[in-house]
């Protein structure tokens, strides 16, 4: 896999060096560039176009918040010791993916770098259109739980869930009856409503002769 590139803004020199290591210990991620002003931080982005910068608030020549108003085409993860609601607001505002308070541990810049790559790697596997359920995990959101069918058990829809998620692999309506206990007919009802709950997918497979067959995959 590639790696995301990471530009590192922060006025203080022991600092930016101190964050570019952080970030140079995370698989998939290498920094590209250090600035220490707001000026070298735009040049850097428009010349190296960078995937992601981590950006300071408290520069010597202009904010922060300035900075991230004039970027474009890149992702910000705001570094700041600023701490106050209304520059946090202006952060969100300006389009910041996450906001992380000075000082902090190196563990705190990891969890949210690796929270960034499987946000990206989401947004690649949804493809040209996205579907209620894909955003909804995509941006932390309860989906709705559709109501159970009349004639449906919770235990058993338990057991069909277990079935399809230990599988590790998509699974027709006839694999998981075998492997629960359950007649063909039964589980693809369950089937059926765990796509609707949005804990699972299926789409059709089609061979050579007949109906097509429906292959169902453990989503949550």
């Amino acid at each position: 896999m590639s790696s995301f590139r990471v530009v590192v803004v922060d006025d203080d020199f022991m600092v930016a060096r101190i964050h570019s290591g952080y970030v140079g210990r995370v698989p998939g991620f290498a920094v590209v560039a250090v600035a220490h002003n707001g000026a070298d931080a735009l040049a850097a982005v428009a010349e190296l176009r960078p995937d992601l910068v981590l950006l300071d608030i408290y520069l010597p020549d202009m904010s922060g918040l300035e900075v991230l108003k004039a970027l474009h085409d890149v992702d910000v993860l705001v570094i700041s010791a600023a701490r106050d609601v209304p520059t946090v607001r202006e952060a969100m505002r300006g389009g910041a993916i996450n906001y992380l308070i000075k000082p902090f541990a190196a563990a705190a810049l990891t969890e949210r770098l690796q929270q960034y790559a499987e946000t990206r790697r989401r947004l690649t596997a949804m493809g040209p259109e996205a579907r209620q359920d894909d955003l909804d995990r995509l941006f932390g959101t309860s989906p709705t739980v559709a109501p159970m069918p009349k004639g449906l058990s919770a235990a058993t829809c338990a057991l069909v869930a277990d079935t399809l998620r230990e599988a590790g692999r998509d699974l027709s309506a006839a694999e998981v009856a075998e492997l629960s206990g359950l007649s063909r007919v039964s589980a693809r009802r369950y089937l059926d409503y765990l796509c609707t709950a949005g804990r699972a997918e299926f789409w059709p497979r089609y061979g050579t002769a007949g109906r097509p067959e429906h292959r169902y995959r453990w989503l949550c």
